[in-house]
């Protein structure tokens, strides 16, 4: 099946649907669950608001819509920042695939939503080296995660990616950074001063990350454990991989590579240090993820390991699909 995808014909969209539709066929019978967190952000009050109650139909649309453009999405970017050395649809079928490995996965989240944000942030990361105009686009990206974290506040811990973006992509300039902190800082100055002026300002704590170490989940069954065992042995193949053919790449992109090394480092430990945070936030680590799990479907010439993770992971997803029939 991997073969498939290792073509840029366009119809390989058509068989990423196909493939999102089979990795998620339990929503033909129960429709995505509206995961609504409790004081995390504006996204959750609106999911409660206007996707709360809606049809089994319009919902699944609506999670399909989201897992197929957000791959095909990911696998422009870094098909356009040349992250890979050739172009094809793996990295699209990664996501899709992976977004099957966890059923609390399944589901419409915020955290899910926010994928399309992190991969904006990553772009705007990727375009700083050697950029002409450096202090407006470092200003668009503080004001970019300031407003991610209103929306979803596990998301404030990108603040830490950016950091250390600047500090990597670029040479040290007080002023950048300056540039950048102010873009992070304004956004909850006026809204520090909308609450002020309506004498809400008790209710600024609402607006701002809560973090408490916790376990996302109290009981771990043995095929959630298999789903994340299978997540690590995948990342090892693909960052075997990816450290074979990185020193191949020219500066830019390594850099790049390196910005997603610390998305991945970075988000993977969310759902244990935001509070109210679930297993369900673990996606927002998808994203560099798929990255470094693609390098283990694309890049070896035999198709014996892509081939065997594939199906390996197809396993786990007829499990997780009959987990949810039998609800």
């Amino acid at each position: 099946m991997v073969f498939l995808f290792r073509d840029k014909s366009i119809i390989n969209v058509f068989f990423l649907i196909v493939l999102s539709v089979v990795v998620h066929a339990h929503l033909f019978v129960l429709p995505p669950q509206v995961f609504i967190g409790e004081n995390d952000g504006v996204i959750s009050l609106l999911l409660n608001k206007y996707l709360i109650g809606q049809s089994a139909t319009v919902l699944t649309l609506i999670y399909q819509a989201i897992i197929v453009l957000q791959a095909i999405r990911l696998n422009m970017v870094m098909s356009d920042f040349r992250m890979f050395q050739s172009t094809n649809y793996t990295t699209a079928m990664t996501y899709v695939l992976l977004s099957g490995f966890i059923t609390q996965w399944c589901g419409i989240s915020a955290a899910l939503i926010c994928n399309s944000l992190v991969l904006w942030v990553f772009i705007k990361l990727s375009r700083l080296y050697n950029n002409p105009s450096p202090r407006t686009l470092l200003f668009n990206i503080g004001l970019l995660v300031a407003l991610m974290t209103i929306a979803y506040h596990p998301t404030a811990i990108l603040v830490l990616v950016v950091l250390f973006a600047l500090a990597v992509v670029r040479p040290f300039h007080i002023a950048e950074w300056l540039v950048l902190l102010m873009g992070i800082i304004i956004p909850f100055y006026f809204l520090t001063a909308y609450l002020f002026l309506n004498d809400s300002l008790g209710n600024l704590v609402g607006y701002l990350p809560m973090m408490k170490i916790h376990l996302p989940i109290l009981q771990i069954d043995e095929w959630l454990l298999a789903g994340l065992i299978y997540l690590f042995v995948a990342l090892l193949f693909g960052l075997f991989y990816w450290q074979k053919y990185n020193n191949r790449l020219v500066i830019q992109i390594r850099k790049n590579w390196s910005v997603m090394m610390v998305l991945l480092l970075i988000l993977l430990p969310v759902p244990f240090i935001f509070f109210g945070a679930g297993i369900e936030s673990a996606i927002l680590s998808l994203i560099p993820l798929t990255a470094f799990i693609t390098n283990a479907y694309g890049y070896p010439k035999r198709f014996l390991i892509p081939n065997l993770l594939f199906w390996l992971g197809v396993v786990l997803i007829v499990h997780n699909n009959w987990i949810f029939l039998k609800k």
